[in-house]
């Protein structure tokens, strides 16, 4: 380790930095996050750095640097494109054993600047000890994709309960549990939906009953798990997905997004297929509800959104029937996901000024749909599990009033590397996509726009998978 990772509490303590470039306005910046009081030595000042005087009430010395700029203070930075001025700043400031950074010259540097997360109070710092701070921001970038907002909130909250809690609580063991529990359980999701008088109302009664079983509650995640792409998950639906105990999921949640979700949490299929059904919905609602009210932080896991096609709603029925703790997801539909990857925008000036969502499944047959309505020009329609009944539906299309050669396009596994987009017309795709052995799942979007699609695609799936 060459760097000792270390905060500083800089509030109201002398800080000095030498130059006054854009550079140099961004460690201004930062310094002044910590209430520091900042004098900064420069001959030129550059128009970001006097933007930042009034509010920072930086003390600005227009002047040459000399080493006696160092004496009192607690840190320094250099920020100058002047290899001589900064050789000078960090030996004056070393001769003094005051910490020094001298900026894209980690030789002439005491400490460096880390990668910051800023969650105030909560602080996470990642460096690669000036050798590559391109690097130390992806690997920020990855973090802030991991913490929410709202841990700042959190910590916090914490806070406010940390002497109680070590009063309650004496042994540290059982006190670290405790607090495992609140910072990534139920109560830590009522604090991040800005419920923290709930949340304190619950953590009393946790703490008052420690030792009571009866007290553990569960919770449900209903998640939105999108299209197919793991990478179109929701910074919050990974979250959950990575502190739950038991993952429930359907027939579209790809093994790439199951794999983000905690290791050691029990999965369990209820996926459905056409005449097909692991589980009938009646028997999730009540294996979520039974789960829950086990104990157990149960993630829901849909494709697509689990309030369009996603039966979401009946599901959320029997948690509030039975008082249970749940929070719902949203996730990219497929509608939205599969349209954009295959280039084929949903609405669009030149064609399109609505979008309906409709359900294509079969029932004794037939497909129940207001054909009329559906067959008025400049729209787009996206159906949903409509492959079983893609020959009645185009001929129902043409029958109330939409020309034979209307554009239509099916997304097979949209989102995904094997992703596979036909187009055609209502009158040939019945046979195209028998041609092409076109296989659920699927998703059929009708009208002008899909004539777009060549001009507009980027998405390139594997070659194997394309038509």
């Amino acid at each position: 380790m060459e760097y000792f990772p270390l905060f500083m509490k800089l509030a109201e303590q002398p800080c000095l930095v030498v130059g006054a470039g854009d550079i140099a306005a961004r460690k201004i910046e930062i310094l002044g996050k910590t209430g520091a009081r900042i004098s900064v030595v420069a001959q030129d000042i550059g128009s970001s750095v006097a933007a930042l005087q009034p509010g920072l009430n930086l003390d600005i010395r227009q002047k040459a640097f000399e080493a006696a700029d160092v004496t009192g203070m607690r840190l320094v930075i250099s920020a100058t494109n002047d290899r001589t001025i900064n050789e000078l700043v960090a030996a004056a400031a070393q001769a003094s054993a005051i910490p020094v950074n001298v900026v894209d010259n980690p030789d002439l540097c005491s400490f460096v600047f880390p990668a910051i997360v800023d969650r105030s109070p909560l602080i996470i710092a990642s460096s690669t000890g000036g050798l590559s701070p391109v690097l130390a921001r992806l690997v920020r970038a990855k973090i802030e994709s991991a913490i929410p907002a709202a841990y700042g909130a959190l910590a916090r909250f914490a806070e406010k309960f940390r002497q109680p809690v070590k009063q309650a609580i004496t042994d540290i063991n059982q006190r670290r549990a405790f607090w495992e529990s609140v910072l990534s359980g139920p109560i830590a999701e009522l604090v991040f939906s800005g419920k923290i008088d709930q949340a304190e109302q619950r953590l009393s009664q946790e703490l008052h009953a420690q030792n009571s079983v009866d007290t553990k509650r569960g919770e449900v995640y209903l998640i939105g798990a999108g299209p197919g792409d793991p990478d179109l998950l929701t910074f919050r639906a990974l979250r959950l997905m990575q502190q739950a105990d038991v993952i429930v999921y359907d027939r579209l949640v790809s093994a790439g997004i199951l794999d983000m979700a905690r290791r050691d949490a029990q999965k369990i299929y209820v996926g459905k297929q056409r005449s097909q059904h692991s589980l009938a919905q009646e028997s999730i609602n009540e294996l979520l509800a039974n789960l829950a009210l086990a104990g157990k932080r149960v993630a829901r896991v849909k494709g697509g959104d689990p309030f369009i096609f996603g039966r979401g709603g009946e599901e959320i029925e029997t948690l509030m029937q039975q008082g249970i703790d749940f929070q719902v997801v949203p996730g990219i539909t497929a509608g939205a996901g599969c349209a954009s990857y295959a280039g084929i925008p949903l609405t669009h000036r030149d064609h399109a000024q609505s979008c309906t969502f409709v359900t294509g499944h079969l029932k004794d047959g037939t497909i129940n749909l207001n054909w009329k309505q559906l067959a008025v020009p400049n729209q787009t329609i996206v159906i949903y599990m409509g492959l079983v009944g893609l020959r009645a539906i185009c001929a129902a299309l043409i029958e109330h009033g939409c020309p034979a050669d209307h554009p239509i396009a099916i997304v097979q596994q949209g989102t995904t590397s094997q992703q596979r987009v036909l187009t055609g017309t209502l009158c040939s795709m019945p046979d195209l996509a028998e041609q092409a052995d076109i296989k659920p799942p699927t998703l059929i979007i009708v009208g002008s726009v899909v004539r777009l699609h060549e001009k507009l695609s980027w998405f390139r799936s594997s070659p194997a998978s394309r038509i």
